[in-house]
């Protein structure tokens, strides 16, 4: 028999007191024996004290040998056997002397399934039961009538205990199952957690990335754009157009660092804190000379998809300015309708063709923004005819409150 061991601390409370029990029931069957070998009429006086003295070293040999092999998971197939060569020599010469001290079998055979496989603890179980039995009647010779009763006795009490034992062994295998598969999702369920830990870090780093790309990255790089101009501006002597740049370069650099700090503190981007989406657009689009045109009735909507239009006007934008040149005509239209919220984004610049593969991660993190909220981008662009970028977001109208009830009487 194999046994699974289970720390759990409930687990072993339980297991100690069930045993407990079992301690018990042990030393009532013990002292029932006792009782009954010490009470009966036959044999002689002397008999019976021997027979009684050879069941009393039974208790220690349990208390020290056999309890230990019981409780351990799973038991010692050799200290167990052990064990019971130790009560049956014991037991045994009591039984044969006496044969009320068969009561003590009650105590015996179970011990012998818990311990043992089933083939071992079956031939343990027919010796405990009818070596007693043929012993007393070859020592004493008693009647026929006797030999009978006490012979049937012995076969009941053994296919008895076959029957009990054969169902311990079951529930002992079926509780060393549960044990395994208690385990086995402890297991699991800590690799479980130890998977949704990484994907949700995945997914951090992965959500910190687009943002990095989205605000910071491209704010860099229109101070890079514009430190280049501002260069070639005094070499042409053209301070008052440097002078400008550099105010939009102060600028851009404020707006990242509040974008970073937005970032850090997870807050809401810097354009939108405090403001509508077409204002935060409209910013936006001052800083990259773009037009801005809303359509609709303005509304308040979930923080996540003005986000995700705010973002995708930013990585618009800013592929505009660096593909389609500085002289492109850039704009935006912001459309507000009952069940979705548009942004398009358009140039007349010099396009490019999308079916063609891009190292960028500009496009991909704008899709997988609008995904995320259930939305769809669309890339319309072709050599020379310009590039427009719609992003579709679904934002149906919160239903209107039930009306309340006219009471009786109410003009």
């Amino acid at each position: 028999m194999t046994g699974v061991s289970v720390d759990h601390g409930d687990g072993a409370y339980a297991w100690d007191r069930s045993f407990r029990l079992w301690d018990a029931y042990f030393a009532v069957v013990w002292a029932a024996t006792l009782v009954f070998v010490l009470g009966t009429d036959f044999p002689g006086w002397h008999t019976r004290a021997v027979a009684a003295a050879l069941l009393v070293p039974l208790i220690p040999w349990y208390v020290l040998v056999g309890r230990p092999v019981l409780r351990s998971e799973p038991p010692d197939e050799r200290r167990a056997l052990g064990f019971l060569a130790g009560c049956l020599a014991l037991f045994l010469p009591s039984a044969i002397l006496v044969g009320e001290t068969r009561l003590m079998t009650f105590a015996l055979v179970p011990p012998c399934f818990m311990a043992l496989c089933l083939r071992r603890a079956l031939a343990a179980v027919v010796v405990i039961n009818l070596a007693p039995v043929v012993g007393w009647a070859l020592l004493w010779w008693p009647s026929d009538h006797a030999v009978f009763f006490n012979s049937v006795f012995a076969v009941v009490t053994l296919v008895f205990s076959a029957a009990v034992g054969s169902w311990i062994i079951r529930v002992i295998e079926q509780s060393q199952d549960r044990a395994a598969l208690i385990a086995e999702l402890d297991a699991s369920r800590h690799e479980l957690a130890r998977l949704s830990a990484a994907h949700g870090a995945l997914a951090e780093r992965e959500r910190l990335s687009r943002e990095i790309h989205d605000t910071l990255a491209q704010g860099f790089t229109s101070l890079l754009m514009l430190t280049q101009a501002v260069e070639a501006e005094l070499d042409r002597s053209d301070v008052a157009k440097a002078r400008r740049h550099l105010a939009l370069m102060a600028g851009t650099a404020r707006q990242n660092l509040a974008e970073a700090r937005a970032l850090v503190a997870g807050g809401t981007p810097a354009d939108l804190d405090g403001a509508s989406l077409p204002d935060a657009l409209r910013r936006l689009a001052a800083r990259h000379e773009a037009s801005v045109t809303v359509s609709g009735p303005v509304r308040a909507l979930p923080a996540a998809a003005e986000v995700v239009i705010l973002r995708a006007c930013q990585e618009a934008l800013s592929n505009a300015r660096k593909h389609a040149g500085g002289s492109a005509a850039v704009g935006i239209e912001l459309l507000y309708s009952s069940e979705e919220l548009s942004a398009r984004v358009g140039d007349d610049g010099c396009g490019f063709d999308p079916s063609q593969p891009s190292g960028g991660y500009g496009l991909v993190g704008l899709r997988a923004r609008a995904a995320e909220v259930g939305g769809t981008t669309v890339v319309r662009s072709a050599p020379g005819e310009g590039t427009t970028v719609t992003v579709r977001l679904p934002v149906p109208l919160a239903p209107l409150p039930p009306l309340a009830p006219l009471e009786r009487g109410t003009p």
